[in-house]
Order: structure tokens, then C-alpha cells, then sequence
């Protein structure tokens, strides 16, 4: 039986990497790890048990990979683990086309390094089972920092960020835009639970000059765009005009679009975009981000599909922060 999904399509290519490290199979890989006193397939395992086999073995192999290349801290590791994810890639996939392996270590190495000091959910205040998934990722990459990285939920819409602040037990926080003189003021702070969710603050705006300001004022260095809500109208077009912003001023902005091809769920998203298009958010996507994912932020079958690994996009930053960490402790 196959080690894991699709095996005959990646084991070429994936050897291949792997020789460049003198590493000699992808069983070895895991060898590697447990002699270090971590096995990254149990991590993955535990992070979205029902990911594929595909990427346990895919972070197994990036964990081994970063080893012997002989990383010094968990953000040069994610770098390699996304080496070794771009290994799976399969040859002419949307995965491989956008790089998503190496962008998925370039993101864990940014929610890793002290420079980043605010990440947000730029999100159109709809899959927030999603979001809070994510947010357990910034715990783990905590475990690897000198400060902790402030975590913001910003997306359209004033009710619906106070009733997901609400839900979660998040700091709602109320901000009115002055039109007039491109102000963002702050209304009230509202603070649901007593617990560590409540340092997540959660913004609703009307529009996407207030969600830039909102970008603005927390100081944003990295941020993921939801696709399933409002993308054309809010997420896209924030992070965008924010990105521009951000290189006027000199300031680094990491931004990544998550996953594309919601045409499935937005009739919007299919209309003018061309016939052989992946969709209006996939397009716009491509004008902001310095990473493009593929494909669903939980559903593993569907980024599977995409030519990657059997694990939602959202797990896989959880996986990529976690295995990152457990190399760095296994080299101390």
C-alpha cells in the first residue's frame, strides 16, 4: 500500500529534494525527527486529525529537511518546513503555480519572528470556526518569541464583529470613522470573556476605508484574507489599498490570500472574470499578496485537489507554527 495519497505523483520529485540534504528516503525523514526526540507526523496528526497521510509525511519530511540544514531558531525552521511542503507540490497544480508550499513556511516564519508584532484575520466576519482555529496558531507561536503577537479580527460590518465577539469571548471594539478628516476613533472596548480570548480584538467597519484605518491604527505587519464573504467589496480591496499604503510609507506588510475559487459559493465571483478564470478573489488575490494559498481553510479534500497536502489551510499554519517549534526545542 501507498505511504500516502497520490504517492506515485510526488516520490520523484520529493526524492529528489530530499537528496540535496542527503537524505536518502521519506521513512529516513521520520527517523531523523524521533532521534531528536519528536515525531512532526503525530504534531500534524493532532493538529486537524482528519488531514490526509500526505501531510503528515509532507512535514516529516520538511522537519528532517531543516534539521539538516542546521536551522537556529523555530522562523528559519518554517522556511525549510516550507521547502520540504513544496516537495508534495504536484507539476502543473495550482499549488505548484503559486508556491503555496513556500509560502506556507513563509508565513509560519513571520508569526514566528519578534519583527511581527500584529497578525490579522482580515475577514468578511463569516467562518469564524475557521478563524478561531488560527487563532490557537499564535499561541503556539508565542512559545517561540520574546513578545506575544497581537491577533485582530477585521471585516465588514459593526454587528457582526460584536456578535462574534460575543460568541468567542473576544474584545469587540467599536470604532466610527470620521469621514471628514480620515480619523479612526475608538467608541468603546468591550471585553466578553476573562480568559486569553478576550486579548484578541475584534473590529467591524463600514467600509473599506475604516477597515484600512483599523489596519493602520493596530499597525498590521502580517494578515490572511477570508474568501467567502464580502472579498470583492471588503477583504481584497483592504489589503490592497493597505499594501499600498504600507510602501509609501516603508513599512513591511506581509500579506497573504487565502485560498481562491469561491465561485462555487459567490455568484459574483464567476461574472467577469473570463472563462478560464479561478475566480474574481483568485484575481484579486494575485495584486496584494505576497503568498497565495489554495483552496479551503479546513476542508482537506478540497486543498488536496488543489495538487497540495490533505489538510485545510488554516490547520496547516497551526502545523507549520507547531513542528517549527518542536525543531528549535529538539536543537537546544
Amino acid at each position: 500500500m501507498a505511504l500516502f495519497e497520490n504517492y506515485e505523483r510526488r516520490i520523484d520529485k520529493i526524492n529528489g529534494v530530499l537528496a540535496q540534504y542527503g537524505i536518502s528516503s521519506v521513512e529516513e525523514c521520520r527517523e531523523i525527527c524521533k532521534a531528536k526526540g519528536f515525531d512532526p507526523y503525530e504534531i500534524v496528526k493532532g493538529i486537524q486529525p482528519i488531514c490526509f497521510e500526505n501531510a503528515c509525511w509532507a512535514y516529516t519530511v520538511g522537519a528532517a529537511i531543516a534539521i539538516k540544514s542546521g536551522v537556529k531558531s523555530a522562523a528559519e525552521a518554517a522556511k525549510m518546513i516550507g521547502v520540504g511542503l513544496q516537495s508534495f507540490c504536484i507539476d502543473g497544480s495550482v499549488a505548484e503555480d503559486r508556491k503555496v508550499g513556500l509560502g506556507h513556511g513563509n508565513l509560519g516564519a513571520m508569526l514566528l519572528s519578534d519583527e511581527s508584532k500584529c497578525f490579522a484575520f482580515l475577514a468578511g466576519h463569516e467562518a469564524f470556526a475557521a478563524a478561531e482555529g488560527a487563532i490557537g496558531i499564535v499561541r503556539n507561536a508565542n512559545k517561540a518569541r520574546k513578545e506575544p503577537l497581537r491577533v485582530i479580527l477585521n471585516g465588514l460590518g459593526k454587528d457582526a464583529a460584536q456578535i462574534i465577539s460575543r460568541i468567542n469571548g473576544f474584545t469587540y471594539v467599536q470604532t466610527q470613522f470620521d469621514y471628514f478628516t480620515g480619523k479612526l476613533n475608538i467608541v468603546r472596548e468591550i471585553r466578553y470573556s476573562e480568559t486569553e480570548r478576550a486579548d484578541v480584538r475584534c473590529y467591524g467597519a463600514d467600509d473599506v476605508r475604516e477597515g484600512v484605518a483599523i489596519m493602520h491604527s493596530e499597525g498590521v505587519d502580517v494578515s490572511i484574507t477570508g474568501n467567502s464573504t464580502n472579498p470583492t467589496r471588503f477583504q481584497h480591496p483592504v489589503a490592497g489599498t493597505y499594501k499600498k499604503e504600507c510602501i509609501e510609507q516603508g513599512k513591511k506588510y506581509f500579506s497573504v490570500a487565502s485560498g481562491g475559487g469561491t465561485g462555487r459559493t459567490l455568484h459574483p465571483d464567476n461574472m467577469a472574470a473570463g472563462p478560464a478564470s479561478y475566480g474574481m478573489t483568485d484575481t484579486m488575490g494575485r495584486m496584494h499578496s505576497d503568498a497565495q494559498f489554495a483552496g479551503s481553510s479546513s476542508v482537506p479534500a478540497h486543498v488536496e485537489m488543489m495538487g497540495f497536502l490533505g489538510m485545510g489551510n488554516n490547520p496547516m499554519v497551526g502545523a507549520t507554527v507547531a513542528v517549527a517549534v518542536a525543531v528549535a526545542e529538539s536543537l537546544k
